[in-house]
């Protein structure tokens, strides 16, 4: 298996993370919550989703575009995400469900996450992205400086609102 084909393991890239929430959106959110208008996203400060990375901001945009509606972003500090409660709701559960299995293939590993529950009625589906993320991709002044994002009072660069183009 080989990260450079990219058929096997997508790339944790900002465009990976934007392209799963709208999957997300697309195959769960927008039939839970019909009467949504705005997204909340909680991220980590550093990685693919960053409060510095460019390319994450531009893709949110693309986000807010796709979806109508505004996105409000808040980044954890720095050094607290294992506080992120999906590290306690979901991803112990997973270890848990595949703990002392051999993770010997992709496939294996989609369908142990897609086969965790919990006795309190959590189930988490799974799928295999098969898209091709490119890394390393440059984001020019112009397209970041065209992000419709306005800043919180609090800590702006972590908590912040990105507007759909009119």
């Amino acid at each position: 298996m080989s990260e450079s084909k990219g058929t096997e393991f997508p790339i944790d890239t900002a465009e990976f993370a934007a392209n799963s929430i709208l999957k997300w959106w697309e195959t769960l959110g927008k039939s839970t919550y019909p009467n949504a208008t705005k997204l909340m996203i909680t991220a980590d400060c550093g990685g693919s989703n960053g409060y510095r990375n460019r390319l994450w901001r531009t893709k949110l945009q693309e986000i807010a575009n796709a979806l109508d509606m505004p996105v409000y972003v808040s980044h954890f500090p720095p050094g607290t995400s294992k506080w992120n409660k999906i590290e306690h709701r979901l991803f112990s559960y997973i270890s848990i469900n595949w703990r002392g299995k051999p993770l010997v293939d992709l496939m294996t590993i989609i369908n142990l996450i897609a086969s965790t529950t919990t006795a309190t009625g959590l189930t988490v589906e799974c799928v295999h992205d098969m898209k091709f993320y490119q890394k390393a991709i440059e984001v020019s002044d112009e397209v970041f400086n065209a992000v419709k994002v306005i800043p919180q009072d609090f800590h702006g660069d972590w908590n912040y609102i990105v507007f759909p183009d009119l």
